[in-house]
């Protein structure tokens, strides 16, 4: 399969997460998670090691989670703490335990190993921290395609003028160049169009009626979480790349989670310079993106369609998929390494390498 499980996915929003039982899937993984006493957040396998009934079809009690077939009971961290009709509770009765980060009101779990979880590696960004910027949790896209089309598509500006005409782009744009980036570990894609008319969102959104210059800047952090910068600043103020505050500038947030081969959730957000405090731009703005995003989402879904199909020839790549064909390498790059046990330096080898 093409997951990176040494990666902090995310499972929903703070918001989602409460005292009772909630399933969440991915990686083709069942988690059971709740919020305990204490406020933390548990992840554990949802499956009891009896009979493997879900643990989601259990109950909770107290900080513990009993199986709802023969009572087998299990705490926080995964450690079976009852088995009914005996005294004592094999260690091998033990479940799994998945570390979980609860930061910016986005709840990441960790589906590799344990050992190599890291919570300072959980995404972030300055804005989340700054009372220069609003943010706002947005919903949860749910997407019946393999999660590298989801991916992919998001470090790509050049579908926004033919998917998104009357949202996030238009014809205005169809042949403005893209520039990539691939040298750093985020790969970059971005454009700028000059003198052009306001896109639907910013008509809506930022009340532009003229010309404006805007930008669209798509950065990818591996395994699948993009941020895309995209802004409008009327083309009089000559708007220099480095000085977008300038202009009404949003970021969308996208931290994509695998579920299966064929399941996707793309779970969405954003972060905006301008209308800080207000809910009712926040509704305009959710609104907006979800019509872009059903518009992905119809494409995305037939194209998965379409791959699952004997294919008569082979699919051809242009210009655009610089960055795509980068990031699939990487991807492949990345679960070649976890599927392969290094061993060390050898000693005393008897091999002579000349390259």
């Amino acid at each position: 399969m093409d997951f990176v499980n040494n990666s902090w996915y995310v499972a929903g929003w703070s918001k989602d997460f409460k005292s009772n039982i909630t399933t969440v899937e991915m990686l083709s993984q069942s988690l059971v998670m709740f919020r305990a006493t204490s406020g933390e957040i548990s992840a554990l396998e949802d499956r009891c090691p009896h009979r493997l009934l879900p643990l989601s079809m259990g109950k909770r009690i107290g900080d513990t989670i009993q199986c709802g077939y023969h009572g087998m009971t299990f705490d926080k961290v995964g450690k079976c703490v009852r088995v009914p009709g005996q005294a004592n509770t094999p260690a091998r009765a033990d479940i799994r335990a998945f570390p979980v980060v609860e930061k910016n009101g986005i709840v990441w779990v960790w589906m590799g190993d344990p050992d190599l979880a890291d919570a300072e590696n959980v995404f972030d960004m300055p804005e989340f921290h700054s009372d220069d910027w609003h943010m706002h949790h947005g919903g949860h896209l749910h997407l019946k395609c393999h999660y590298l089309n989801v991916v992919e598509n998001l470090v790509d500006p050049a579908h926004v003028s033919f998917v998104h005409p009357t949202t996030l782009g238009n014809a205005s744009s169809e042949d403005v160049p893209v520039h990539v980036s691939t040298s750093e570990n985020v790969i970059r894609a971005w454009r700028w169009i000059r003198n052009a008319p306001a896109v639907g969102f910013f008509k809506e959104f930022g009340n532009f009626h003229g010309h404006v210059d805007r930008w669209h800047y798509y950065n990818l952090h591996l395994p699948s979480t993009a941020v895309i910068d995209f802004g409008s600043i009327a083309t009089e103020e000559n708007c220099a790349e480095e000085d977008r505050d300038r202009g009404v500038r949003v970021f969308a947030l996208h931290f994509v989670t695998p579920v299966d081969e064929h399941y996707t959730i793309d779970h969405w957000m954003h972060l905006r310079n301008s209308a800080r405090g207000q809910d009712s731009a926040s509704e305009k703005i959710d609104g907006l993106l979800e019509t872009a995003f059903q518009e992905d989402k119809a494409i995305l879904e037939a194209v998965h369609k379409a791959e699952q199909r004997v294919q008569p020839r082979k699919p051809v790549r242009i210009a655009i998929d610089k960055g795509p064909n980068v990031y699939r390498k990487r991807i492949r790059d990345l679960v070649d390494a976890e599927n392969t046990e290094h061993l060390g330096d050898p000693i005393a080898p008897a091999f002579v390498y000349k390259d």
